[in-house]
């Protein structure tokens, strides 16, 4: 469950914080590679931070 506080990131966000370029980060997505996330009603996706966080941290356990 997230916290109800948990930030909504757009992707501008997270690929600035984790310093990948916008091609890498769509291609992630793709593939299903890239953090979760959430498509609202108007079409635009973020990205929770808890969910960021998580995915960070698997790609550390994974290395």
């Amino acid at each position: 469950m997230s916290n109800p506080r948990d930030e909504m990131l757009t992707i501008p966000q997270v690929i600035a914080e984790i310093g990948v370029p916008r091609a890498t980060f769509y291609r992630w997505r793709q593939c299903r590679k890239g953090p979760k996330s959430i498509k609202l009603p108007n079409g635009a996706v973020r990205i929770r931070r808890s969910e960021l966080n998580r995915w960070l941290t698997s790609l550390e356990e994974a290395a």
